[in-house]
């Protein structure tokens, strides 16, 4: 049972809003400021379960997220889908002008580039973490400095909320998956969805044939992210996610895929959060 779990930020932010939508019950979080951070308190076992952003529809994917799953052999048990609702917010008793520089996650700041254009006084700032810069301006009182956050941390740190959705494409989704140190315990009728990791042969049509197969076997692929393999300059490792009708028919293509690929390596089996 999940009682406890690690979130990279802290309270407020994105990553603690799904926390609270994706379990049934209360759990305990941990709050870290970064992903390693997160990743070591699985391992140690000071955490049940973490919570990773993976990839979000504008800024694409976290691939050093990605590694650490990866090298860690951790297993991806669920995945939850979040509408991200940029605010950018500030001490109270002030307006957009009064505003000099704003801070935010780097992630943040690229989606919302596109609005600051407005506002060519404001300097854009990165920093660790959403929520984390609303609370430091809450705790510290700071004037002149903005922050992109949840409106949710606006609430939490009593802060006033200068302009609501600001990110460039307001239709702005990430996906979150929830790691564990051990497979997932999804009844395998429930299964529908998988994360893959797998190397091809370096010669001509190697990954159009590994495609192929997995269509044949009706996985329809609805993600693949290639990685540099460290070790082997200008060589590259591929993460792949799918989806299924049946479990079997994942069966089959994990037996044709060990034979046709290298190090193939399932890192996550789960029920789609999209259907």
């Amino acid at each position: 049972m999940i009682k406890t779990v690690a979130i990279q930020g802290v309270k407020g932010s994105y990553h603690h809003i799904v926390s609270q939508q994706y379990f049934d019950t209360s759990v305990n979080v941990i709050e870290c400021l970064t992903f390693d951070r997160v990743v070591e308190s699985l391992i140690s076992k000071e955490s049940d379960a973490v919570i990773m952003a993976l990839e979000n529809s504008i800024a694409g994917s976290i691939i050093p997220n990605y590694a650490l799953i990866d090298n860690h052999n951790l297993h991806i048990v669920g995945e939850h889908y979040l509408d991200i609702q940029h605010c950018l917010m500030a001490w109270p008793n002030q307006s957009i002008e009064d505003i000099q520089e704003v801070y935010s996650h780097p992630m943040a700041l690229l989606q919302c580039k596109e609005f600051f254009k407005k506002y060519p006084h404001i300097k854009l700032v990165e920093d660790k973490d959403t929520a984390e810069v609303a609370e430091r301006i809450h705790k510290n009182q700071l004037k002149n400095i903005g922050a992109i956050a949840s409106e949710y941390a606006a609430t939490l740190f009593e802060l006033d909320v200068l302009a609501h959705s600001i990110q460039s494409i307001k239709h702005n989704e990430t996906r979150f998956v929830i790691v564990k140190r051990t497979n997932s315990e999804v009844p395998k009728e429930e299964i529908n969805k998988a994360s893959l990791k797998f190397e091809s042969d370096h010669k001509r049509g190697s990954l159009a044939t590994i495609l192929n197969v997995m269509s044949d076997c009706k996985l329809n692929l609805t993600k693949i992210q290639s990685l540099p393999i460290i070790e082997k300059p200008w060589k590259y490792a591929f993460f792949v996610d799918v989806t299924f009708e049946t479990y079997s028919d994942f069966d089959k293509a994990k037996s044709i895929l060990n034979i046709m690929t290298q190090g193939l390596k399932i890192l996550g089996e789960y029920k789609n959060a999209k259907l």
